[in-house]
């Protein structure tokens, strides 16, 4: 399975150490340029993610254009812009994104989104974590990344951890 990651699912799974799961799950997991760029400028910028370093497996490529359909949906920001848009080129079969407007916008276009939590909850399902609550507990302390409680119990009941 081909899938182009955003910058957050990246930057806060490498965080908490656990960017090795995207590499077990998926065939090959491509970047653009511009999320290179912002997972380097975050690691640089904000003290949670200094000496974060963009995994060498990533595949990094260029955007060869932004499609239209992309280009004026709103609310949505240079890396996501250009995930939806190499997500598009490439066929991909997934995007793994986190923030809402992104998410929103990929089902706009047809593709499948999944987040830290459904990578998490696959990760449990294919035997690669025994538990995601102590990583959700990590992601929260220690890469201050937040999910909606509804949303995080609800997973914990599907996976048998509630």
């Amino acid at each position: 399975m081909i899938v182009v990651a955003d910058t957050s699912v990246i930057l806060n799974l490498c965080c908490v150490r656990q960017e090795h799961l995207l590499l077990a799950l998926f065939r090959e997991v491509c970047i653009p340029e511009e999320v290179r760029s912002e997972f380097e400028r975050l690691s640089k910028q904000q003290p949670r993610f200094q000496g974060l370093r963009v995994p060498s497996w990533l595949r990094v490529m260029s955007v060869d254009v932004v499609p239209d359909s992309i280009a004026v949906m709103p609310n949505l920001h240079a890396g996501e812009t250009a995930a939806l848009a190499l997500a598009m080129q490439l066929e991909a079969q997934a995007v793994l994104m986190d923030e809402s407007a992104g998410r929103k916008a990929a089902h706009l276009l047809g593709m499948q989104a999944i987040g830290v939590l459904g990578i998490l909850m696959q990760a449990k399902r294919s035997g690669l974590l025994s538990a995601i609550k102590p990583v959700l507990d990590d992601l929260e302390n220690q890469a201050g990344f937040w999910l909606a409680p509804a949303l995080v119990e609800a997973a914990l009941e599907k996976l048998g951890e509630a």
